[in-house]
């Protein structure tokens, strides 16, 4: 596919402080006079949201195979419905999760074949990757805690074992390649924002430019 855009996904484990950051960092870029489209996983169509209440409704058990697929089915809606014309017509996509998430949690989480699990992934992206991938590195018992500290009502992911929340993370800290950069998310929210940042701005600097005045 040839498009023009520029798309960013912040990745993490649960707690890692993705939904806390992405507001923020969405600021910075309209202050460099770019606005981006954000959408969130699973979720950002009416499909998809409908997929995001059946899979964390905590009360409703789904079977990996099963929860694997609505997870996709997600993603090939939000792919064709809002990134993929995006990036197309030349807008900057910032995501809160991506194809990555799949792999760390339903792959390896969930013990799926890779196989099955890579290119069913491919299937519901249409082959678009990321730009730039940051990962919000965190270990569980942490990101556990300010879960619990914020209040937060836990979904049938966060209700996961140790060992499975485990997993996810050691899959996360082994993730490297183009495009792919590791933040300590036990930053306080401010300093990440700066961190984040700065690897945006490095990372396209002609796209993501300084604000004047």
């Amino acid at each position: 596919m040839t498009r023009s855009g520029f798309f960013v996904v912040l990745e993490g484990p649960e707690g890692s402080g993705k939904s806390t950051l992405i507001g923020p960092l969405a600021q910075r870029m309209r202050e460099s006079r770019v606005d981006p489209i954000i959408v969130r996983e699973p979720g950002g169509t009416r499909a998809a949201e409908i997929a995001r209440q059946a899979l964390l409704d905590p009360e409703h058990p789904v079977g990996p195979v099963a929860e694997l697929f609505l997870y996709l089915a997600a993603r090939a809606d939000l792919v064709e419905t809002i990134i993929q014309p995006a990036l197309a017509s030349g807008r900057v996509v910032l995501s809160d999760r991506f194809a990555l998430s799949t792999e760390a949690y339903q792959m390896v989480g969930r013990r799926l074949d890779p196989a099955l699990v890579r290119a069913a992934n491919h299937a519901a992206t249409q082959g678009i990757t990321p730009d730039l991938t940051l990962i919000l590195d965190l270990t569980p018992e942490v990101g556990q805690a300010r879960q619990l500290a914020a209040g937060k009502r836990q979904d049938r992911l966060d209700r996961e074992s140790l060992e499975f929340h485990r997993r996810v993370v050691e899959y996360y800290l082994a993730v490297e390649g183009e495009g792919v950069r590791h933040l300590d998310g036990s930053l306080p929210p401010d300093q990440l924002l700066q961190a984040a940042w700065s690897v945006v701005q490095a990372a396209a600097p002609s796209v993501f430019r300084v604000a004047v005045g």
